[in-house]
């Protein structure tokens, strides 16, 4: 314990780093919060969770679809451009969703407006992965960033939904939402008034392709890595509810969740302490096909006393997979595509998880929260002979 708080105490004396991991937990904030509150405002406005929840996929789908976009041009002239037009024009589209019923907004219009919003999210996941490559060269010192990075993640995943069910019990859908637009709106100004910009680089003459990071061949296994893992997680997140159901017990599902994300944070904190022989590529192979095996478990059992502990043990290997994903994605790209490969790796994340979550939804309807379960280990497996083709290529960077 005592080498544990040494490393996390000698990593915290680095100059900034206080202040940049407290920046990306408040401006990461409407990832946990958003869908949850978006749902909620629309529902109420046009009384239909199906219209509303099209209206939440169509900002998810609309986000993923103009990531890497937003990636070449940061790698190309840098944060600043791309985060002054974002952080202006996707709080005004929201204040827009959010002030829809006083301003007699026709249904109508919330699709576009939602399209929109979602296209132009300032990407402060993306950039705060980006962040840590240029801040940080040793080995051991990005893994401890990377590993702390998806911690932080699971507790704006947490803190995020829980947040907004206090609102929504005291208040209106309306002022959850609202709540939500104020983080949205800080986000890019906290960037931009942060030290994250002093540690950046760019290459605004570099020779790129078309199809920019796309073209690395290891990369494509990390994103199909990426979507097999994270449709593991989709299933999870319907199938948790779905046994809580099945139950009786609602708040069930949500504890469910929360106790795999704590698991995970412990997983998180533990990889970034760690130090190991074997390279990455032959770290998330295993990684992959042991966290499966608990996930396997979770469809053979019927009583929430033991599932809770089976979602513990799942969790504490979400955040080293992810950890490392993150770190083969700062191995594998060139620098001049920096930011865009991330973005890529959140495109396949998103895609991943909806596609897991549709799917899961449709197997507890038909057969029961197992079988979401079951797909869930079924698509770590996946995951892991996907990743098989990285053993053989633990090569220099590309560059």
């Amino acid at each position: 314990m005592r080498r544990f708080l040494t490393h996390y105490a000698a990593f915290f004396r680095h100059p900034d780093v206080p202040r940049l991991l407290a920046m990306a937990l408040v401006m990461r904030m409407p990832v946990g919060m958003m869908s949850l509150a978006m749902l909620m405002h629309l529902r109420e406005l046009s009384g239909s969770f199906a219209f509303a929840g099209g209206m939440v996929g169509t900002y998810l789908v609309a986000m993923a679809a103009s990531a890497p976009v937003q990636g070449r041009l940061i790698d190309r002239y840098g944060p600043r451009g791309t985060l002054l037009v974002t952080g202006a024009v996707q709080p005004l589209l929201l204040g827009l969703l959010l002030l829809a019923q006083p301003l007699h907004l026709a249904l109508a219009a919330i699709a576009p407006l939602a399209a929109l919003a979602g296209a132009f999210v300032p990407p402060m996941s993306v950039l705060t992965r980006t962040l840590w490559r240029y801040r940080f060269e040793k080995p051991d010192e990005r893994r401890t960033a990377f590993a702390i990075d998806s911690v932080l993640i699971e507790i704006n995943f947490t803190v995020g939904p829980a947040l907004i069910g206090l609102i929504l019990l005291v208040g209106t859908p309306a002022a959850a939402f609202g709540a939500t637009w104020v983080f949205a709106a800080l986000a890019a100004p906290l960037f931009l008034l942060s030290p994250a910009r002093r540690y950046w680089k760019h290459a605004p003459n570099a020779e790129r392709d078309l199809l920019g990071p796309l073209t690395e061949r290891r990369l494509l296994n990390v994103y199909a890595t990426s979507s097999a893992l994270t449709f593991a997680f989709g299933m999870l997140e319907v199938g948790y509810p779905g046994f809580a159901a099945r139950a009786g017990n609602p708040a069930l599902g949500g504890a469910l969740l929360a106790i795999c994300s704590i698991g995970s944070g412990v997983g998180g904190l533990a990889y970034g302490f760690m130090h190991f022989a074997l390279p990455l590529e032959r770290q998330l192979p295993r990684l992959l096909l042991v966290m499966a095996v608990p996930l396997a478990a979770h469809a053979l059992v019927a009583s929430a006393w033991l599932l809770a502990p089976l979602a513990l043990l799942a969790g504490f290997l979400i955040a080293p997979a992810l950890t490392a994903l993150s770190l083969l994605v700062t191995h594998y790209a060139p620098e001049r595509y920096a930011t865009e490969a991330f973005t890529w790796m959140s495109t396949c994340v998103v895609i991943g998880v909806g596609a897991g979550m549709a799917v899961g939804g449709q197997l507890v309807d038909a057969v029961g929260p197992w079988a979401a379960f079951a797909s869930a280990a079924g698509a770590g497996v996946a995951a892991a002979i996907v990743s098989l083709p990285l053993r053989r290529s633990h090569a220099a960077p590309a560059e």
